[in-house]
């Protein structure tokens, strides 16, 4: 059985919160529907390069993510075009940005497959 669903916005808030907490800046680059939209998010660690991740469910249906870019980091422009790609196909898809060289997201659990 799936866990409840949080509001992609009240998910969005607290993320950003979290990151707050830390000192780590997040922005939202794309809002998408408040209530279902599903989520990326984009890591930019400077001259670290980019990870973009992708919200998920397991097959016992809990939350999860996965590097919707592959395992290593790429370039700014390589995430970026990955994230406009999937914005042409879902509107509703919100995208967070976390600025932090030390790769941190505090709301990021569940990481599948890395």
């Amino acid at each position: 059985m799936s866990e409840p669903r949080l509001k992609a916005r009240l998910w969005i808030h607290a993320a950003i919160r979290q990151c707050g907490v830390l000192g780590v800046p997040a922005m939202v680059v794309s809002k998408g529907d408040d209530d279902a939209g599903a989520i990326l998010v984009k890591l930019n660690r400077g001259e670290g390069g980019c990870e973009v991740f992708t919200q998920v469910r397991d097959g016992d249906g809990r939350p999860a993510w996965l590097r919707a870019t592959g395992s290593e980091p790429v370039d700014e422009a390589r995430a970026d075009a990955y994230i406009r790609r999937q914005r042409e196909h879902d509107r509703d898809l919100w995208v967070l940005e976390v600025e932090d060289r030390h790769g941190r997201l505090p709301f990021i659990e569940r990481i599948l497959g890395g």
